[in-house]
């Protein structure tokens, strides 16, 4: 069974985060930036809708392996592969393109992909459901206990600031600021990729599963979309209690546990509207576009962060003053009569529908790539 509103749904997302990249490197209105720490905009919903996309899909995909079929060890190499290449990829756009080792980031969005797709799916296959939603809350509010409790040498415990926050303590620890922080535009620790905070994002993929779990076992009904909505609204509540009551604020770069709620819920909710117009209702004309893109996600991830590293590091000119490709773009074509913040939205929106045009014309071939 393939969900085609989870294509969709997967299109949205994948539009999103084009459009939030791209704006990025220009002026941007403040609902297409991230929050400076504490809060959640619009864009900040993308990443979550990734991994909760992850999870829904994966109850499909693993769904043919029962008490009576245990996975055999090909299957958990299959899944040990991709996330090697997911986590390979993401140090690929890390490092592009002089690849300095010594000082690579090592986390950062597709692997953090990996790694929480790895560890779902190995929670899916070896926990009954039962031990599968024990320890999503467990991670949640442990992670919530840990932030909140555990002191930091030289802070105190409960301090959720860049440099105070005991995940941020625990990746130096780990890894090492260097290669948790260099070169990805941070002026300072907080990353929303490191490793400690991985743990409440493996939740935000489980909730995905259970979701994809339930779909396949539901009719085709509006009455399965109401029930996606109704969680959803429920999950949103939760997150937003949880930040103001727990004083665990909802937070992208630290991944609390009311934000992995929070995004969750917003996630059932625009599936569920996916859902319902597409699977129940039938009206799929205005999604084709956004399947289009779905389909492809991986490749498009991929390729449109690479040409934004090439606009970026390459300049129109000569000498330290020349400016990047990206600059001479937008300062020419796009400032003289847009403005700066709507110059930096247009040139965002041309930018997602340049890679529709490639991603439509790899549609009409039948290129899907597939990892």
């Amino acid at each position: 069974m393939r969900l085609t509103s989870l294509d969709v749904f997967r299109g949205i997302a994948i539009a999103g985060m084009i459009l939030a990249n791209t704006v990025s490197l220009g002026e941007a209105y403040p609902w297409l930036d991230h929050a400076p720490w504490n809060g959640c905009t619009p864009v900040d919903l993308v990443f979550p809708f990734f991994l909760f996309i992850v999870g829904v899909a994966m109850a499909f995909s693993l769904c043919k392996y029962t008490e009576r079929n245990r996975p055999t060890a090909a299957v958990y190499w299959r899944i040990a592969r991709r996330a090697l290449i997911l986590f390979a990829l993401g140090l690929l756009l890390n490092g592009f393109w002089n690849y300095d080792w010594a000082n690579i980031r090592l986390m950062g969005i597709l692997q953090r992909i990996s790694l929480t797709y790895l560890l779902a799916s190995l929670i899916v296959l070896k926990m009954p459901r039962k031990g599968q939603w024990a320890i999503a809350a467990g991670l949640l509010i442990g992670y919530w206990l840990a932030m909140s409790f555990i002191p930091v040498p030289g802070y105190g415990a409960g301090i959720l600031t860049r440099e105070g926050n005991l995940g941020a303590y625990i990746d130096r620890l780990i890894i090492g600021a260097a290669h948790l922080y260099k070169g990805d535009g941070y002026k300072s620790l907080g990353d929303p990729e490191g490793l400690f905070s991985t743990l409440p994002a493996v939740v935000t993929v489980l909730l995905g599963y259970f979701t994809g779990d339930w779909l396949r076992t539901e009719p085709v009904q509006s009455r399965t979309s109401a029930g996606m909505a109704l969680f959803g609204i429920g999950c949103v509540a939760a997150g937003w209690v949880w930040g103001l009551g727990l004083e665990f604020p909802i937070n992208k770069k630290l991944w609390t546990s009311s934000y992995v709620l929070f995004t969750a819920g917003i996630a059932l909710l625009l599936l569920a509207a996916c859902y319902e117009l597409i699977e129940v209702r039938k009206l799929r004309a205005w999604s084709k576009p956004f399947e289009v893109m779905g389909l492809n996600a991986i490749f498009v991830f991929v390729a449109s962060v690479l040409v934004i590293k090439i606009m970026v590091k390459t300049r129109i000119g000569t000498g330290d003053a020349a400016p990047t490709t990206y600059e001479w773009i937008y300062k020419n074509f796009f400032v003289p009569w847009a403005g700066a913040l709507n110059g930096s939205l247009f040139l965002a929106i041309l930018t997602v529908l340049f890679w529709w045009a490639v991603l439509y014309a790899m549609y009409r071939q039948r290129w899907f790539v597939k990892i």
